[in-house]
């Protein structure tokens, strides 16, 4: 074939005999990586003004090599910066080195998750490791799942096994039926769900909102009230959504209270635990999940409070073999395996990243007391947080934390409450300004919010009380008469 067109660089040749250039890129790479990693506290968390690349258009011919650094060097300037630990405002945190260093191997492999002959060892890999993370949330020896690129793809593929088993539309869809299939989700639950019943045919209309209680629980009385409405109005309930870690507030819904409610009408059971579902590995806090092992389904991000990096995303089955039964599509031209199934024959993604080897080297890198240390850390850091936000009068918790999500905000009593949000919003935009930490500030019970949620490894509680001293300030500079008393109450 051909190459002239190419610079030698472009591919890593086979025989080495442009070894000593690609090391030369690679090593250029590598150094613009960890001067910008290991320098992140040099940088805010989120980036001001955002350069794009000055050649944004596809070039005619090859671009130096000293203009693709240069570009790189400009998004990476650009990028979020999670590993700043004042990166608070959503669950993307820095991920763990091995997860790093895995992709560079993955994607230099260059496998397919599609089927055995394209992926032989990780084909192999991901259904031992997630049969093994199965267990850990008690599933059962049945049990079993898939990988796949994002939390709204897991439920999306939990949803469609639950929806083709209840009314048989593995071959023949839902098109036919005499009655509208419905779901049954809180209020808080992610949008994901809502996404999925459209791309399922059943439309966002069959997703009855449940009501929450005042700490952003789903309601086990409006649960029942809703499931026997929807049966007097002539539709077909299928399946029960509880939440394991809201969005906004970190809530865990009652699971146990809401699988039996769903049994008793013989609905599916689907845990929506992309995030809190990490606690599995913390023995002092996986009571919190208490009910999770009845679940039919579950999903599951370790690309969260794992730090793998994304993506790496699960669903899980009590019963592996119903994504043979009732969601298998076979591809005939791969060849079908003695010892294992094709992942992409049972997967709501085909062609795939082996996201299998970061999840895998990182669980062996860091191993399951690395991991806890992690997770009970986090709600040490957490109790330090809640504690400065309920020493201050003017402001408010959401709800009582139940992960390392905090939902706050100022109430203060010299801005009338029409002013409220505004309030909140300088604040919000003034600590990342000037104290190099973003919250975010979500809309919730009609108001605006502040968020925190406490990931980073290398945050300190020395950092939050700097942070509310930046509160005290902004609140202080807002009522000039308030300030000594603030400073009193905060030096206590």
């Amino acid at each position: 074939m051909d190459r002239s067109k190419l610079p030698s660089s472009a591919f890593i040749d086979p025989r080495g005999e442009n070894r000593d250039e690609i090391d030369a890129l690679a090593r250029e790479v590598l150094e613009l990586v960890l001067s910008h990693a290991t320098d992140a506290l040099s940088r805010p968390p989120v980036p001001g003004k955002v350069d794009l690349p000055a050649a944004a258009a596809i070039p005619e011919t090859s671009l130096p090599k000293e203009e693709l650094i240069a570009a790189l060097r400009t998004i990476v300037a650009g990028s979020m910066n999670a590993a700043h630990p004042g990166y608070a405002g959503h669950m993307d945190p820095m991920p763990t080195t091995m997860s790093v260093l895995a992709d560079f191997v993955a994607s230099t492999l260059n496998n397919n998750m599609l089927s055995v002959e394209m992926s032989p060892i990780f084909s192999r890999m991901e259904p031992l490791l997630l049969k093994e993370i199965a267990g850990l949330f008690g599933l059962g020896p049945r049990a079993g799942g898939v990988l796949l690129s994002g939390g709204s793809l897991a439920n999306l593929q939990a949803l469609a096994i639950a929806r083709n088993l209840a009314f048989d539309a593995h071959g023949k869809g839902v098109a036919g039926l005499d009655r509208q299939p419905v779901i049954f989700a809180s209020e808080a639950a992610h949008t994901s769900i809502q996404k999925a019943a459209m791309l399922l045919g059943l439309g966002t209309s069959s997703v009855v909102p449940i009501a929450v209680t005042a700490d952003a629980k789903m309601d086990l009385g409006d649960l029942e009230q809703a499931i026997q409405q929807a049966k007097a109005e002539g539709k077909a309930p299928f399946c029960v959504v509880a939440t394991a870690g809201t969005t906004v507030t970190g809530s865990i819904d009652p699971l146990a209270g809401a699988h039996r409610i769903a049994k008793a009408h013989g609905l599916w059971f689907h845990v929506d635990a992309v995030f809190a579902g990490a606690l599995v590995l913390s023995d002092a806090q996986r009571h919190r999940l208490q009910g999770i092992e009845l679940a039919d389904s579950l999903a599951f991000n370790p690309q969260k409070w794992l730090y793998i990096s994304k993506t790496c995303a699960m669903v899980l089955f009590r019963d592996a073999r119903h994504m043979e039964r009732t969601f298998r599509i076979q591809a005939p031209y791969m060849q079908d395996p003695d010892d294992i199934l094709n992942l992409g024959e049972i997967s709501v993604q085909g062609t795939r990243y082996p996201d299998v080897l970061k999840l895998w080297l990182s669980l062996q890198h860091i191993g399951r007391q690395g991991y806890a240390q992690l997770i009970d850390g986090a709600y040490r850091l957490t109790e330090a947080f809640v504690e400065e936000v309920k020493a201050r009068p003017y402001l408010e918790l959401a709800t009582q934390p139940e992960l390392n999500v905090i939902c706050f905000r100022g109430t203060p009593a010299w801005v009338a409450p029409d002013s409220w949000d505004r309030w909140n919003e300088t604040l919000q935009a003034l600590l990342l300004k000037e104290g190099s930490t973003f919250l975010s500030i979500p809309r919730f019970r009609g108001r605006r919010w502040l968020r925190a949620v406490l990931l980073n490894p290398y945050l300190e509680e020395a950092t939050i009380a700097e942070l509310f001293r930046r509160v005290d300030a902004f609140a202080a500079d807002g009522d000039p008469t308030a300030a000594a008393s603030l400073a009193a109450e905060t030096t206590r």
